[in-house]
């Protein structure tokens, strides 16, 4: 079952200003001041300067003002793990004693130490953290999500986890995109056969999750504590056998050539890069597989090899941001803040962070033709801002200016609602 959003509205916004975020238009965030947008059957039918609104376009809609403030295109967290049970706070403690994650992951804790806790919780609860969470990134604007499985590395917790992220899409004004990750980690049942997991996963577990129709991606983590990239490329041949897009950790902690595989594999994005050679670069630009950046885990981790942005604008690489939102590398909830971490940490412009969790985070779930960047035709899903101008998201640390979302053209209830008259 898709998880349903509200139903589609129609609508007149006038008073504001649209960072419309159009990869076609020539000046940053390419503004149309004092605007107007005019929305039917949940999409945008028209947009532009309001004095050039059609004549009498507006008739018969309910009308709102919106006092002047900037609307950018929603919010898009297009890489999280949100769905999962227990805590990794202790981790965390012992990274402060001076343990590294990967020493961690090799002692039994990492991935691997939040798989008992999540096999042993049910639907109801694992969907209770989980909505926590997820309200915290619709307060600041998100109307689509990504979640992945990969805390179950079993048949029934890997499906219980999808079920519950596809719930999560239901009544609460956010769209959520489903993605397999069953090759996370290598469960201890499986301890020293790495090659037969990947072959139940491929074999039983896969097709089991397509058959039911819950994961509209697959990924992997492939890393040199994770999964091979001979394994990660068996387990891609599977998902496409099934007619499942790919996504890849890739290049986190090291170069294990996953950025070329996913290219090979034209995924639609590869995810952290911190490592990744120009080579792998070059071949994603070719393949159009986006570069998800995620600096929380880059933070939380400690870690100093940045991502090589340089080279991605050099060979035109579409960069998104991320929260990556999980228990142990990046227990964020805060997609405004990854604008400050994006620009204060690996230095992208205020537009290029804004493009990241807008336009390039659109593209790196494969729906940019629906939503991404208000244009007509694409879903209305749009945020208004209490702000004097749109690089002001990625200037506040802790702040959150949001004021009004508006999902499918339906306003949605907020700390001060717009108003229709």
């Amino acid at each position: 079952m898709q998880p349903s959003s509200p139903p589609a509205a129609d609508g007149v916004w006038t008073d504001l200003n649209l960072a419309t975020m159009s990869a076609a238009h020539e000046q940053p965030y390419a503004p149309v001041r004092d605007a107007a947008l005019l929305v039917r059957g949940g999409r945008i039918e028209w947009l532009g300067p309001r004095a050039s609104m059609p004549h009498g376009a507006q008739v018969g809609l309910p009308h709102y003002r919106a006092g002047g403030r900037w609307a950018t295109p929603g919010l898009i967290d297009c890489h999280t793990h949100l769905v999962y049970a227990g805590s990794r706070a202790q981790e965390f403690e012992m990274r402060l004693g001076g343990a590294s994650y990967e020493e961690i992951a090799r002692r039994g804790g990492g991935i691997v130490a939040m798989v008992e806790a999540t096999r042993k919780a049910d639907e109801h609860g694992l969907y209770a953290q989980s909505l926590r969470q997820v309200r915290r990134l619709l307060e600041e604007g998100v109307t689509t999500i990504e979640i992945k499985s990969g805390y179950g590395l079993d048949l029934d917790t890997e499906c219980k986890m999808l079920r519950v992220a596809r719930t999560l899409g239901v009544g609460h004004g956010v769209d959520v995109k489903t993605t397999f990750l069953g090759a996370h980690a290598l469960p201890a049942e499986f301890k020293g056969r790495a090659d037969d997991y990947i072959g139940f996963v491929c074999r039983e577990v896969l097709p089991a999750v397509a058959r039911e129709g819950l994961a509209d991606a697959v990924d992997v983590f492939c890393e040199r504590i994770g999964i091979t990239a001979g394994q990660t490329e068996r387990v891609f041949e599977s998902a496409r056998a099934l007619g499942l897009p790919v996504k890849l950790h890739a290049e986190q902690l090291s170069d294990c050539g996953g950025a070329a595989l996913a290219a090979r594999f034209s995924a639609l994005s590869a995810d952290h890069l911190e490592y990744v050679p120009e080579a792998g670069v070059k071949a994603m630009a070719a393949a159009r597989t986006v570069a998800v950046l995620l600096p929380g885990a880059f933070y939380f981790l400690r870690e100093t090899r940045k991502p090589p942005v340089a080279l991605f604008r050099k060979h035109r690489l579409p960069i998104a941001l991320a929260t990556d939102s999980n228990p142990g590398s990046s227990p964020a909830t805060s997609l405004l803040l990854m604008l400050n971490m994006g620009c204060t940490l690996f230095g992208l412009t205020p537009e290029e962070a804004l493009a990241g969790v807008t336009r390039n985070a659109a593209a790196a779930l494969g729906i940019a033709d629906e939503t991404g960047t208000l244009e007509v035709g694409k879903c209305a899903d749009f945020v208004l801002w209490d702000i004097e101008r749109p690089g002001e998201l990625a200037y506040g640390i802790g702040a959150n200016p949001c004021h009004q979302v508006v999902k499918g053209g339906a306003p949605m209830p907020s700390r001060a609602p717009g108003r229709a008259d």
